[in-house]
Protein backbone atom coordinates (compact mmCIF):
# COMPACT_ATOMS: atom_id res chain seq x y z
CA UNK A 1 0.00 0.00 0.00
CA UNK A 2 1.20 3.32 -0.81
CA UNK A 3 1.33 6.31 1.64
CA UNK A 4 0.92 9.87 1.46
CA UNK A 5 3.28 12.39 2.70
CA UNK A 6 1.96 15.38 5.23
CA UNK A 7 4.89 17.82 5.90
CA UNK A 8 7.81 14.96 5.44
CA UNK A 9 4.92 12.30 7.91
CA UNK A 10 4.30 9.24 5.72
CA UNK A 11 0.59 8.37 6.83
CA UNK A 12 -1.16 5.56 5.46
CA UNK A 13 -4.97 6.30 3.47
CA UNK A 14 -6.75 3.00 4.97
CA UNK A 15 -10.53 3.52 4.65
CA UNK A 16 -11.70 0.79 7.45
CA UNK A 17 -10.43 -0.07 10.52
CA UNK A 18 -10.76 -3.76 9.03
CA UNK A 19 -8.33 -2.82 6.25
CA UNK A 20 -5.72 -1.79 8.39
CA UNK A 21 -5.80 -4.55 11.01
CA UNK A 22 -5.83 -6.82 7.91
CA UNK A 23 -2.53 -4.85 6.74
CA UNK A 24 -1.16 -4.76 10.00
CA UNK A 25 -1.66 -8.76 10.59
CA UNK A 26 0.19 -9.40 7.49
CA UNK A 27 3.22 -7.01 8.40
CA UNK A 28 3.60 -7.00 11.54
CA UNK A 29 4.16 -3.45 12.46
CA UNK A 30 4.08 -0.26 14.56
CA UNK A 31 0.30 1.15 14.54
CA UNK A 32 1.21 4.71 14.80
CA UNK A 33 -1.70 7.41 15.70
CA UNK A 34 -0.92 10.45 13.52
CA UNK A 35 -2.67 14.00 13.99
CA UNK A 36 -2.12 17.05 13.03
CA UNK A 37 0.00 17.85 15.69
CA UNK A 38 2.39 15.11 15.15
CA UNK A 39 2.34 16.34 11.47
CA UNK A 40 3.40 19.82 12.38
CA UNK A 41 5.83 19.33 14.93
CA UNK A 42 7.31 16.41 14.38
CA UNK A 43 11.08 16.55 15.20
CA UNK A 44 13.91 14.63 13.14
CA UNK A 45 13.44 11.40 15.66
CA UNK A 46 9.63 11.62 15.54
CA UNK A 47 9.35 11.88 11.94
CA UNK A 48 11.78 8.52 11.25
CA UNK A 49 10.02 6.72 14.00
CA UNK A 50 6.90 7.27 12.27
CA UNK A 51 8.01 6.82 8.79
CA UNK A 52 9.66 3.36 9.78
CA UNK A 53 6.26 2.08 10.87
CA UNK A 54 2.74 2.26 9.92
CA UNK A 55 0.94 5.84 10.73
CA UNK A 56 -2.59 5.43 10.56
CA UNK A 57 -5.39 8.80 10.55
CA UNK A 58 -6.43 9.01 14.42
CA UNK A 59 -7.39 13.11 14.19
CA UNK A 60 -9.23 14.85 12.13
CA UNK A 61 -6.54 16.97 10.68
CA UNK A 62 -4.93 14.10 9.30
CA UNK A 63 -8.02 12.94 7.34
CA UNK A 64 -8.86 16.29 5.98
CA UNK A 65 -5.55 16.57 4.91
CA UNK A 66 -5.28 13.31 2.68
CA UNK A 67 -8.40 13.87 1.67
CA UNK A 68 -7.63 17.13 0.15
CA UNK A 69 -4.42 15.24 -1.44
CA UNK A 70 -7.20 12.50 -2.76
CA UNK A 71 -7.85 9.98 -0.63
CA UNK A 72 -11.81 10.90 -0.86
CA UNK A 73 -12.35 7.17 0.80
CA UNK A 74 -9.86 7.88 4.14
CA UNK A 75 -11.15 7.56 7.59
CA UNK A 76 -10.69 8.61 10.76
CA UNK A 77 -9.59 5.51 13.18
CA UNK A 78 -9.53 6.02 16.83
CA UNK A 79 -6.70 4.22 18.32
CA UNK A 80 -8.99 4.02 21.27
CA UNK A 81 -11.66 2.09 19.40
CA UNK A 82 -8.82 0.35 17.19
CA UNK A 83 -7.17 -1.49 19.93
CA UNK A 84 -10.78 -3.11 21.32
CA UNK A 85 -11.41 -3.89 17.93
CA UNK A 86 -7.67 -5.90 17.41
CA UNK A 87 -8.85 -7.67 20.40
CA UNK A 88 -12.11 -8.30 19.54
CA UNK A 89 -11.05 -9.75 16.43
CA UNK A 90 -7.82 -11.40 17.70
CA UNK A 91 -8.32 -12.32 21.17
CA UNK A 92 -9.61 -16.52 20.82
CA UNK A 93 -6.81 -17.24 18.16
CA UNK A 94 -3.60 -14.66 19.37
CA UNK A 95 -1.88 -13.90 22.71
CA UNK A 96 -1.55 -10.78 24.31
CA UNK A 97 1.16 -8.46 26.23
CA UNK A 98 -0.01 -4.87 27.93
CA UNK A 99 2.16 -2.04 29.20
CA UNK A 100 1.57 1.05 30.30
CA UNK A 101 -0.81 3.15 33.01
CA UNK A 102 -0.52 3.29 36.63
CA UNK A 103 -0.57 -0.02 38.72
CA UNK A 104 -3.93 0.21 39.13
CA UNK A 105 -5.49 1.18 35.69
CA UNK A 106 -3.32 -1.61 33.52
CA UNK A 107 -4.68 -3.85 36.46
CA UNK A 108 -8.08 -2.78 36.16
CA UNK A 109 -7.88 -2.74 32.70
CA UNK A 110 -6.21 -6.64 31.99
CA UNK A 111 -9.41 -7.52 34.85
CA UNK A 112 -11.72 -6.17 32.30
CA UNK A 113 -10.86 -7.54 29.46
CA UNK A 114 -10.64 -11.14 30.52
CA UNK A 115 -14.50 -10.66 31.99
CA UNK A 116 -15.04 -9.02 28.45
CA UNK A 117 -13.12 -11.25 26.19
CA UNK A 118 -13.52 -15.35 28.34
CA UNK A 119 -10.73 -17.13 27.43
CA UNK A 120 -8.17 -14.05 26.36
CA UNK A 121 -4.72 -15.04 26.78
CA UNK A 122 -2.61 -12.16 28.07
CA UNK A 123 0.55 -13.55 28.69
CA UNK A 124 1.84 -10.57 30.62
CA UNK A 125 1.89 -6.91 31.73
CA UNK A 126 2.61 -3.79 33.96
CA UNK A 127 2.36 -0.34 34.59
CA UNK A 128 4.14 2.16 32.37
CA UNK A 129 6.49 3.62 35.26
CA UNK A 130 9.77 1.87 33.89
CA UNK A 131 11.68 4.10 35.35
CA UNK A 132 15.10 2.29 35.16
CA UNK A 133 17.33 0.75 32.17
CA UNK A 134 17.10 -2.40 34.36
CA UNK A 135 12.99 -2.33 34.78
CA UNK A 136 13.17 -1.96 30.80
CA UNK A 137 15.37 -4.49 30.39
CA UNK A 138 13.54 -6.83 32.46
CA UNK A 139 10.36 -5.81 30.43
CA UNK A 140 12.01 -6.46 26.91
CA UNK A 141 13.59 -9.93 28.05
CA UNK A 142 10.03 -11.03 29.05
CA UNK A 143 8.17 -10.09 25.76
CA UNK A 144 11.04 -12.23 24.38
CA UNK A 145 10.84 -15.33 26.37
CA UNK A 146 7.07 -14.93 25.94
CA UNK A 147 6.13 -13.64 22.60
CA UNK A 148 3.40 -12.71 22.67
CA UNK A 149 1.77 -11.91 19.08
CA UNK A 150 0.29 -8.27 19.98
CA UNK A 151 1.74 -5.81 22.23
CA UNK A 152 -0.48 -2.32 24.02
CA UNK A 153 2.01 0.37 24.66
CA UNK A 154 0.01 2.87 26.42
CA UNK A 155 2.88 5.48 27.64
CA UNK A 156 2.16 8.51 25.57
CA UNK A 157 4.39 9.92 22.43
CA UNK A 158 7.01 9.32 22.11
CA UNK A 159 8.13 7.42 24.77
CA UNK A 160 5.57 4.20 23.72
CA UNK A 161 7.54 4.29 20.02
CA UNK A 162 11.17 4.19 21.63
CA UNK A 163 9.95 1.16 23.66
CA UNK A 164 7.71 -0.76 21.03
CA UNK A 165 11.00 -0.09 18.79
CA UNK A 166 13.35 -1.48 21.22
CA UNK A 167 11.09 -4.34 21.61
CA UNK A 168 10.61 -4.88 18.04
CA UNK A 169 14.58 -5.52 17.46
CA UNK A 170 13.99 -8.69 19.30
CA UNK A 171 10.78 -9.81 19.26
CA UNK A 172 8.50 -9.51 15.86
CA UNK A 173 4.74 -8.74 16.59
CA UNK A 174 1.92 -6.21 15.90
CA UNK A 175 2.05 -3.16 18.30
CA UNK A 176 -0.19 -0.50 18.74
CA UNK A 177 0.74 2.96 20.76
CA UNK A 178 -2.40 3.70 22.55
CA UNK A 179 -1.50 6.90 24.48
CA UNK A 180 -4.44 7.10 27.80
CA UNK A 181 -6.75 4.64 26.33
CA UNK A 182 -6.27 2.16 29.02
CA UNK A 183 -8.06 5.18 31.04
CA UNK A 184 -10.90 5.70 28.78
CA UNK A 185 -11.32 1.77 28.85
CA UNK A 186 -11.88 1.75 32.84
CA UNK A 187 -13.79 4.47 32.72
CA UNK A 188 -11.54 6.69 34.54
CA UNK A 189 -11.44 9.19 31.52
CA UNK A 190 -14.59 9.96 29.41
CA UNK A 191 -14.64 10.09 25.90
CA UNK A 192 -16.51 12.83 23.87
CA UNK A 193 -20.04 12.24 23.25
CA UNK A 194 -21.08 10.64 20.09
CA UNK A 195 -22.15 13.92 18.02
CA UNK A 196 -18.23 15.57 19.14
CA UNK A 197 -17.12 12.28 17.71
CA UNK A 198 -19.23 12.06 14.67
CA UNK A 199 -18.35 15.39 13.55
CA UNK A 200 -14.38 15.04 14.05
CA UNK A 201 -15.01 17.26 16.93
CA UNK A 202 -13.53 15.13 19.85
CA UNK A 203 -10.17 16.24 20.02
CA UNK A 204 -11.78 19.88 20.57
CA UNK A 205 -14.15 18.56 23.24
CA UNK A 206 -11.42 17.50 25.65
CA UNK A 207 -9.52 20.47 25.10
CA UNK A 208 -12.66 22.73 25.70
CA UNK A 209 -13.87 20.39 28.94
CA UNK A 210 -11.05 19.21 30.29
CA UNK A 211 -10.33 22.60 31.60
CA UNK A 212 -6.44 21.57 31.40
CA UNK A 213 -3.69 24.43 30.52
CA UNK A 214 -1.69 21.36 29.05
CA UNK A 215 -4.32 20.77 26.20
CA UNK A 216 -5.22 24.44 25.19
CA UNK A 217 -1.43 24.65 24.86
CA UNK A 218 -1.41 21.82 22.17
CA UNK A 219 -4.41 23.37 21.06
CA UNK A 220 -2.14 26.63 20.43
CA UNK A 221 0.88 24.88 19.42
CA UNK A 222 -1.49 22.42 16.44
CA UNK A 223 -2.39 26.02 14.85
CA UNK A 224 -0.16 26.32 12.30
CA UNK A 225 -0.91 22.78 10.78
CA UNK A 226 -4.47 24.89 9.64
CA UNK A 227 -2.50 27.79 7.69
CA UNK A 228 -0.35 24.95 5.53
CA UNK A 229 -3.54 23.44 5.06
CA UNK A 230 -5.22 26.22 3.51
CA UNK A 231 -2.07 27.20 1.79
CA UNK A 232 -1.40 23.62 0.54
CA UNK A 233 1.95 23.59 2.11
CA UNK A 234 1.51 20.39 3.73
Amino acid sequence: MNTAMLNGVSVYPFRSDTELIDYADRNQGILVAINAEKILHATPETRAIINRNIGYCDGAGAVMALKKKGYKDICRIPGCELWLKIVERCYQKKTFYLVGGKPQIIGETVEKLKSEYPGIRILGYRDGYIKTEAERNVLIDDIIRKKPDIIFVAMGSPKQELLMEAIREHHRAVFQGLGGSFDVYTGHVKRAPQWWRDHNLEGLHRIIFSMSWQRWKRLFRAMPFWWLYITNKL
